[in-house]
């Protein structure tokens, strides 16, 4: 017996593990609302010919050299170190903090300390927590007001637990993550990389699966990347998401707006947005070269209700445990797993996203799927 899979959503943990499994011989059946495969990994091309990421930057980076080989089976990858800066009193300050900053401003003390005595307490919120990494001139200029804008409540109401995503940078390095060995962009772009991601699979987009899995053959096993609230039909309420809405403007007479292709916007006075994307500081030089004029994007935070325009799962304690209410309905379905950023609602960058995929085919999916199928499973080197 050919077991089959329906996987809905082709974001980067469903596509990994749709093509993950059809490696392996099942029969995998891929559904996704919107018209395009990849969720959220998606670009598209002006008329300029500037490649534009339709839902945000995406920087890919990975210190894995597994996640790395499997990246690298759908497309060729440009080299490309993400550098950001945020534009503090009208000037571009490294993102994260540099040393040199804390120097200039006079702490002095903080950088000999590298780090302060942690606290016998556990930080209780975000604001807390922020300030046992940096000092508050640095908190209240780069990160308050951001963090304001982007998840639209005081910093105080949020989990501790976002600050893991800050640092400083003690050695000054400019580039967003030094840390990572590998790092790039597909040379042909994200689209085009995610539809060979799929390929040879089965793919019905356009369709809400949750509205018309009727129309189907009930499937062996089921994997479900979409919102957990939404499979549930929202039944004990709704999981609170911010999401961008995003205002391209295309200058055809100035070649560049900004030094680098991320400037973060943590002033209220600037306005509503919290960064300004340049497109063509993605791209190569000897593309650069032939464009006219330059593409500019600005995102502005909001809480969106349609489940498409859903991008972060939102820090508090409240949604964390409505999550787990939902969580624990889940796990007693049987042959369903809900997984993914919307499926587990907790961010994930894109390596982590395909290395816990793989995780879940090995540890999970194949096992399940061992009890129903006459299948040999031969030995991916991902797993």
């Amino acid at each position: 017996m050919r077991a089959n899979v329906h996987i809905i959503g082709s974001g980067l943990t469903g596509a990994t593990i749709a093509r993950l499994l059809q490696d392996q011989g099942f029969a995998v059946t891929v559904f996704e609302r919107r018209k395009h495969v990849g969720g959220n990994v998606h670009d598209f091309l002006h008329p300029s010919g500037i490649r534009v990421h339709s839902y945000g930057p995406h920087y890919f980076r990975t210190n894995s050299e597994m996640i790395w080989d499997y990246v690298q089976r759908f497309g060729t990858f440009l080299p490309y170190r993400a550098v950001v800066k945020s534009q503090i009193e009208g000037q571009y300050e490294n993102w994260p903090i540099a040393a040199a900053y804390l120097r200039r401003i006079g702490a002095e003390q903080y950088l000999n300390s590298r780090i302060h005595t942690p606290s016998k307490l556990p930080a209780t919120n975000f604001e807390e927590a922020a300030l046992r990494l940096m000092p508050q001139e640095v908190y209240e200029k780069f990160v308050k007001n951001y963090t304001f804008k982007q998840w639209g409540v005081n910093p105080r109401e949020l989990s501790p637990d976002l600050v893991k995503r800050f640092e400083i940078h003690y050695d000054d390095d400019p580039h967003l993550t030094p840390g990572y060995q590998w790092q790039g962009i597909p040379a042909n772009g994200y689209a085009q990389w995610m539809d060979k991601m799929l390929e040879g699979i089965e793919l019905h987009l356009g369709v809400d699966y949750l509205q018309h899995q009727k129309s189907f053959e009930p499937a062996a096993f089921t994997v479900f990347t979409g919102p957990i609230d939404a499979f549930f039909g929202f039944d004990l309420g709704r999981l609170h998401y911010r999401g961008q809405q995003r205002e391209h403007q295309y200058l055809p007479d100035r070649n560049w707006y900004q030094p680098c292709a991320q400037v973060n916007n943590p002033a209220l006075e600037t306005g509503p947005h919290i960064r300004t994307l340049e497109w063509k500081h993605l791209m190569p030089v000897e593309q650069q070269q032939f464009i006219r004029g330059t593409m500019l994007t600005r995102e502005t935070p909001f809480s969106p209700r349609d489940i498409d325009h859903y991008e972060y799962p939102f820090p508090d304690d409240t949604n964390q445990r409505l999550y787990q209410q939902y969580r624990q309905r889940a796990e007693h379905i049987p042959n369903l797993l809900i997984c993914g950023r919307l499926g587990e609602y907790r961010y994930y960058d894109m390596d982590q996203a395909i290395g816990r995929a793989m995780m879940l085919v090995k540890k999970r999916i194949i096992p399940a799927l061992s009890g129903i199928s006459d299948r040999k499973f031969s030995n991916l080197s991902y797993f």
